[in-house]
């Protein structure tokens, strides 16, 4: 692996692609620590203290870096994005003429275009009712976040148009990765926000160890009670080691799995072109044991926050009927909530390789080039053997995405400490896939130009 970055920067292409990626990720970073105007920035450390990881805007607040709770011009992050795409994708299989679009290359510039002004839609409401939501102090008791003493239309005005214009900043600066860049554009600035999040949780595990240097360090309240520090101590240690046992364990899970792959085997006929004879050599065809990645924790996530955050932000009681539903069900810190968000997890899994994976078209190109499956006839049969192994593949998959993301989110139902980690797994596995990816995306790079890397 460090071969590999030290051959990519011996290249002067790949070298500037990489420069680029981290000037735009170090842009991005500074955009994501510029408090909007006219939010009371003496408020802060109280809205930051409301966002715990066990909820949804603990969630929303992971994948922005903590923008969220701080306020700032990214506070948005790329959930708009995300959920545009996720609407166009579902609009694209339902409606005939979207489908037929995104068949050629104009149609994809166009539907693209429509994804952009859905982002901007969908930023529109979201940076509304996270501006009332911050007027009406929702998360800080009742006090409302805003400067007083100014027109209130304007305050409006003004914060709503930052955080529309953070978000679409936020889908330029991901699109500008994707044409200029390495790696995907939208993961490349989760990756960045998840890894600006470890400070934080490196500080909650000095918590959860020693309260008391956590006090000196200015991360907790001192406690009055030198007995119950001791106890929250002991606890603490615990709850501490599981954590970073169980984050190791699921590092080389995550690295293991996310490399696997099924092989089916391909056999090719042998031609005789002219005098010389092409083909009769065996090869196989490889379906990574994730092939969907990360994407189905990133789809799944965006919807399953949206009945709290729509709850939260336009300060719905919760005692009524819809509010006290959402609280009570669809939180993803109750066993309903959890098991929504692992339904949402396999179907988006089933989903997102119904969308990137065509076996007519794979079986089509196997026959064309005079290839076949032992014991397969070409056609319909290989195109049915290779649906057959790619459920199977995906199901596992999608098992293996549960385990990574809710067995700690059903952890921190019956651990306080721990349930601050909830979506430490979903975080994991996010890390683990963008880094694996882009690493892959340099291998490809320099493969082409004779470069050995860390597959050799």
């Amino acid at each position: 692996m460090f071969r590999t970055l030290k051959n990519a920067w011996k290249v002067a292409d790949i070298r500037n692609k990489l420069l680029f990626t981290l000037l735009i990720i170090v842009v991005y970073r500074i955009g994501a620590s510029i408090v909007v105007p006219y939010v009371d920035a003496n408020l802060i450390g109280q809205l930051t203290a409301s966002m715990s990881n066990g909820s949804a805007f603990g969630l929303l607040n992971t994948l922005s870096g903590g923008a969220l709770s701080q306020a700032t011009l990214f506070a948005l992050g790329v959930s708009p994005y995300i959920t545009a795409s996720i609407v166009m994708q579902l609009l694209t299989i339902a409606i005939p003429p979207l489908e037929r679009m995104a068949k050629d290359e104009e149609g994809k510039k166009k539907i693209n275009a429509i994804t952009r002004y859905v982002t901007v839609a969908l930023a529109i409401v979201t940076a509304f009712g996270y501006t009332q939501m911050l007027d009406s102090g929702a998360l800080t008791g009742g006090i409302s976040m805003l400067v007083q003493g100014h027109n209130k239309v304007f305050q409006y005005f003004v914060i709503i148009t930052c955080f529309c214009a953070g978000a679409s900043l936020t889908m330029w600066i991901a699109e500008k990765i994707n044409e200029h860049g390495i790696g995907n554009g939208i993961s490349i600035i989760l990756f960045a926000n998840i890894i600006a999040r470890l400070p934080s949780m490196v500080g909650q595990l000095i918590t959860m160890v020693s309260p008391a240097l956590a006090v000196k360090m200015g991360l907790a309240h001192a406690h009055s009670s030198t007995e119950v520090l001791k106890k929250i101590t002991l606890g603490g240690t615990i709850s501490a080691a599981v954590v970073v046992v169980a984050v190791v364990g699921l590092l080389v899970l995550s690295v293991w799995f996310t490399n696997s792959e099924r092989r089916i085997p391909i056999q090719y006929a042998k031609r005789v072109v002219g005098r010389k004879m092409y083909g009769g050599q065996g090869t196989h065809l490889p379906l990574k044991m994730n092939m969907a990645g990360v994407m189905p924790i990133i789809f799944a996530s965006s919807i399953v926050t949206i009945p709290a955050t729509i709850v939260q932000m336009f300060g719905i009681d919760t005692s009524k009927t819809f509010g006290w539903f959402v609280n009570t069900y669809l939180n993803t810190n109750t066993w309903t909530g959890i098991l929504i968000y692992l339904i949402l997890l396999v179907a988006f899994s089933y989903f997102y390789i119904m969308i990137s994976f065509n076996p007519v078209e794979v079986a089509n190109n196997i026959r064309n080039n005079g290839g076949a499956v032992p014991g397969i006839r070409p056609g319909r049969p290989t195109v049915d053997y290779i649906k057959k192994i790619l459920n199977r593949i995906t199901l596992i998959g999608a098992g293996f995405l549960a385990i990574v993301a809710c067995v700690p989110m059903i952890a921190g139902l019956f651990s306080q400490n721990i349930a601050s980690f909830a979506f430490g797994g979903s975080s994991l596995l996010i890390v683990v896939g963008v880094a694996l990816e882009t690493f892959h995306d340099i291998e490809a790079q320099l493969s082409m130009r004779n470069y050995k890397g860390f597959l050799d």
